[in-house]
């Protein structure tokens, strides 16, 4: 009955606005290998989504809350592996997986749940999360590898920061990396970084980075930004950064404005 259970238990659902649908494959207990129904939920997804409209896709592999770190750690980043290669056999392309990830173990508090098995059941899973292509909206690229002119704006949804901090996310290191390698393939292009807060009364023109106190939040992402490309051999002669404070919302929600984006200046 168990195993019945997890079997059956493939579903969409959706997120928080910022992130687009997700496909979700639950896992038997200890297990990362798929059945043949699995397989057949993972085809249909990527038979039901239209590839020319995604930018990307993330995936997510979790545990529940039985085990040790470590242990779960590889058996959320098995997880992962597994359906990225059943992707990429059924022909997805390989590049427009961004984010490959295991999370480890979800941490539940046993005496407080409802009902631990079907939690348990549910944690057990690999999320796919669908980015669709201009998702910021009309006028923003979303890829260093669209067809740009001076003046694009590039905007990119793994680049986006915690609140009050100026410190890379692991996910945005991994998008930074990928930024780079293309920008060595197009070395004439010159940009602006322009760092973005969200949440800061009208009073102020910028946040607080509660890392150096003081009120210059904005501009410590872009920086932080241009240092990493830095250290990445993209040339400081091609960039330059500023600090936009909360000037230019989105209006798509606090998330999106704890931004970076990268304005064109030269082809």
């Amino acid at each position: 009955m168990k195993i019945t259970l997890a079997l059956v238990l493939f579903s969409y659902y959706t997120v928080n606005a910022q992130q687009k649908p997700v496909e979700t494959i639950y896992f038997e207990f200890d297990k990362y290998d798929l059945t043949e129904k699995q397989i057949s939920v993972v085809s249909n997804f990527i038979k039901s989504i239209d590839t020319s409209r995604v930018e990307s896709i993330q995936i997510y592999g979790y545990c529940d809350d039985r085990g040790n770190d470590e242990y779960n750690f590889r058996l959320s980043n098995n997880r992962a592996n597994t359906i990225q290669d059943l992707l990429i056999k059924k022909g997805f392309n390989q590049s427009k997986i961004v984010i490959l990830e295991g999370k480890g173990r979800v941490v539940v508090k046993a005496d407080t749940i409802e009902n631990l098995y079907e939690t348990r059941l549910r944690n057990r899973r690999v999320d796919l999360i669908v980015v669709k292509k201009n998702s910021f909206g009309k006028g923003i690229h979303t890829s260093f590898k669209d067809k740009l002119k001076v003046g694009d704006k590039v905007c990119l949804e793994s680049i986006l920061f915690e609140i009050g901090s100026a410190k890379l996310t692991p996910n945005s290191k991994k998008e930074l990396d990928k930024i780079a390698i293309t920008l060595q393939d197009h070395r004439n292009l010159n940009f602006e970084i322009r760092g973005h807060v969200c949440c800061t009364p009208e009073i102020y023109s910028d946040g607080i980075d509660k890392d150096t106190k003081e009120r210059r939040l904005s501009w410590n992402r872009a920086k932080t930004v241009f240092h990493y490309l830095m250290s990445k051999k993209v040339s400081k002669s091609r960039m330059t950064y500023i600090g936009c404070g909360n000037k230019y919302p989105l209006g798509r929600g606090d998330n999106y404005d704890r931004r970076v984006e990268f304005v064109i200046t030269k082809i």
